[in-house]
């Protein structure tokens, strides 16, 4: 029997993109779509083509599932860690990077001898750390980093559908001359760059930065590369996928433009005209671009990177999902 693989959230952004990766997986588990805490069961859904029922988040959804992986909220992840204890898990959510039995995972980034305990709850790197531990991995490859320096700018989708939905109804709003909701990032975000959220927002950048921080960390730390860098989160009004600015010192030889591009070209990372976070969507890994020397200092190199935020974490989950079953 093929093996099974409980699909919690579904229906969410997250849960959707791992099901475009898994209706092309290549060995072979049975999906089984499984609602978030706060959403019915029995809701038709597509899955490859056919039609599929959403089933109700209890143990019943959950037996005998070989692998769960949590693309829910919170909420959710914590319930489903309950009613299935024991059960091989990957946590998307972020709800149990602090559990003790977690471990943070990124094998793109990972040394290929890198395991962890059957029994472990797999958390998947937020993509931000992932797409900045993925540049620093190859540069590292040939060249020394004295230090670096990132902009961050985040897209809607971090907050889910609630995220781009308040951003597109924002801009109806303000084009109508109409009161804008502010439920999720409690304050204009249409046509706004923010570098602090409202009080009342949902999260808030400080606690996303440092979650990016504490991933990136890790990562390096597991792929024994350095150093880390200093990075500012943004928000930016934009539906999906993250840019980087990315300000890179070398401590050696300055490499040319030529040799960057050439040195960063892999099956991982697409080097070309300068990438942006529209026409990276649904492509894989990272894509860099517009890369030039600093006019003021000679050591120090520009690079302006884009990544689809969803995808990447998404085939991080199914790299962890290759291994577990």
């Amino acid at each position: 029997m093929p093996d099974t693989i409980a699909l919690v959230g579904s229906e969410t952004l997250m849960g959707r993109e791992l099901r475009d990766l898994l209706s092309s997986n290549s060995f072979g588990a049975e999906v089984r779509l499984i609602a978030t805490a706060e959403e019915p069961g029995g809701a038709l859904s597509l899955h490859k083509g056919e039609p599929a029922i959403v089933l109700q988040l209890d143990q019943i959804a959950l037996a005998d599932a070989d692998l769960m992986i949590l693309a829910g909220d919170q909420a959710s992840t914590r319930s489903a860690l309950e009613l299935a204890h024991g059960t091989p898990a990957i946590d998307l959510s972020y709800a149990a990077e602090d559990d003790p039995r977690s471990r943070l995972r990124a094998p793109m980034v990972e040394p290929h001898d890198f395991r962890v305990a059957p029994d472990a709850i797999q958390s998947i790197a937020h993509p931000a750390a992932i797409a900045m531990a993925l540049l620093l991995n190859r540069l590292e490859a040939e060249f020394k980093i004295q230090r670096w320096v990132v902009h961050i700018f985040e897209p809607a989708s971090e907050r889910g559908a609630a995220g781009i939905q308040e951003l597109q109804e924002q801009t109806v709003s303000l084009l109508s001359f109409k009161p804008m909701p502010k439920k999720v990032f409690d304050s204009q975000l249409s046509y706004s760059l923010l570098a602090q959220l409202g009080e009342e927002a949902e999260v808030q950048l400080e606690h996303l930065e440092a979650r990016i921080e504490k991933h990136l960390a890790t990562l390096l730390q597991n792929a024994a590369i350095g150093p880390m860098p200093s990075i500012r989160l943004i928000q930016a009004p934009v539906f999906h996928g993250y840019s980087f600015s990315a300000w890179i010192e070398f401590a050696g030889e300055t490499p040319s433009r030529a040799a960057l591009e050439a040195l960063l070209a892999t099956d991982q990372i697409s080097v070309g005209e300068p990438p942006n976070n529209v026409a990276i969507a649904g492509q894989d890994g990272i894509s860099v671009g517009a890369i030039s020397r600093d006019r003021n200092h000679a050591k120090a190199m520009w690079l302006w990177v884009a990544a689809d935020n969803l995808r990447l974490a998404a085939q991080n989950a199914m790299l962890v999902a290759q291994e577990v079953l």
